[in-house]
């Protein structure tokens, strides 16, 4: 079995290399190396630690190395991320045992010309007392990509869009592991009930300030392996997507339809909306997600709710029309970078073709929606292109339907300057996930 340095290095290739998703590629690792709980802390902590500071830990080799950068193969290079990574971040490694560990793992890679390149490169850092020379300060786009570890491009959008002091809110948020969140089943328990049950599991959870039904709970260990998860007492919701469901106005007797719905979780926080009454509709492209939906509903004995599968571009007309109409449609994700913390390193061009689907979407279900009928679009993104510029279009070119004001719910609040129907939501804010929802009625 590989101990915790050379699981976390195999699970930083994959993503490096091969695209690989963190959460799932870690997980399997973890499972598949039978790694002991301090070692799967130890491995966890490498890796979302080296993929959050990715970009600072890179200019910092930059300036150390006698190599080019783009001449570093990429074992190597994440190997050194490794061990800027503990030398600078994780006090309780010992400088001299990071740069040992490194070597140690570079050989055990057979990388054995570049061991002593990596020796060199690490122990350079420490005799420059960790120090290094940030970007001027009149070049700020660039010296907060390197201090926070943001692209540029990235930090460039959200000033433009969003202004100095909630950029800095943003990329502020972007490390550490963001909350954990859950969502009372109220077809089945009161939050109250939950709370007291959970207490017997040695779980500590209140309610949020923002939605009654929701519990900010710590020290929950694995939330598959509690009794009250086994139940089907609750479902992991971040409260910014919780916001979204509530923002929808379903109540009890609609017929609704959630055109994107993957995993699941907005279509179950309507159901408990509904409760349990009328009829939901949940929809999504591919065969093993349309499953994940049946069997998440299953669990939390849902028992209006169907899910089928349907592509939310192109399929037309279904049977009958819906009062309720969600796009929650696929997005660059800007919003969750703290959860999945690779995002930030795929190329911005990869993004440019995002929009015209989501406006195709939103668009394509819009004749879903019944007269007088609310069509709802959300993103877990920040970034205007993505958000605010679609639902323009989409009013410009959809006379039927008009912009319909949200209602917010206690505590949220407009930060930046939209038209009502629309609301954007910070991660340094409220403490959810970034977010974009905004609300059309069929007029």
């Amino acid at each position: 079995m590989k101990n915790a340095r050379e699981v976390a290095f195999d699970v930083l290739k994959g993503v490096f290399a091969d695209d690989a998703y963190s959460n799932l590629a870690l997980d399997k690792a973890i499972k598949e190396n039978n790694l002991s709980p301090q070692d799967s802390s130890f491995c966890t902590a490498l890796v979302y630690g080296v993929l959050e500071r990715c970009i600072t830990l890179d200019y910092i080799i930059r300036k150390l190395s006698s190599v080019p950068f783009r001449k570093i193969e990429v074992s190597t290079l994440i190997i050194l991320r490794l061990g800027i990574y503990q030398i600078l971040y994780m006090d309780r490694v010992p400088d001299s045992a990071a740069v040992n560990e490194c070597v140690k793992l570079a050989k055990e890679k057979k990388l054995f010309k570049s061991s002593g390149f990596i020796n060199g490169l690490l122990r350079s850092f420490l005799r420059a007392e960790k120090e290094y020379a940030l970007p001027p300060e009149n070049d700020k786009n660039r010296r907060w990509s390197v201090i926070y570890s943001c692209p540029e491009y990235l930090v460039k959008l959200w000033r433009d869009s969003y202004g100095d002091e909630i950029t800095e809110g943003i990329l502020k948020s972007l490390s550490g592991r963001p909350p954990l969140c859950i969502h009372t089943n109220t077809l089945l328990v009161t939050p109250e009930e939950l709370i007291e049950k959970l207490s017997h599991e040695g779980v500590s959870a209140e309610k949020s300030e923002v939605l009654d039904d929701l519990l900010n709970v710590t020290h929950s260990g694995a939330v598959d392996k509690l009794s009250a998860y086994r139940r089907g007492e609750f479902f992991v919701q971040d409260e910014s997507s919780a916001i979204c469901a509530a923002v929808t106005g379903v109540k009890s007797g609609d017929t609704v339809f959630d055109v994107c719905s993957a995993p699941g979780g907005k279509a179950f926080a309507m159901a408990m909306l509904m409760k349990g009454e009328g009829s939901i509709r949940a929809f999504d492209i591919h065969l093993h997600k349309m499953k994940l939906i049946e069997s998440g509903a299953y669990r939390l004995k849902i028992k209006n709710l169907k899910a089928s599968l349907r592509d939310a571009a192109t399929d037309k007309e279904l049977d009958e029309r819906a009062d309720v109409v969600l796009c929650d449609v696929p997005c660059s994700g800007f919003g969750i970078i703290r959860r999945k913390p690779e995002i930030r390193y795929r190329k911005k061009q990869n993004f440019a073709e995002l929009p015209p689907l989501q406006y195709e979407i939103l668009s394509n279900s819009a004749r879903l929606v019944k007269e007088g009928g609310t069509l709802v679009y959300s993103t877990c993104t920040l970034n205007p292109e993505e958000n605010g510029e679609v639902c323009k279009k989409f009013l410009l070119n959809h006379p039927e339907f008009r912009a319909k004001d949200i209602i917010l719910p206690k505590g949220i609040e407009h930060r930046t300057d939209e038209p009502q129907n629309e609301l954007t939501m910070f991660p340094h804010e409220q403490g959810g996930d970034g977010f974009f929802v905004a609300t059309f009625e069929r007029s």
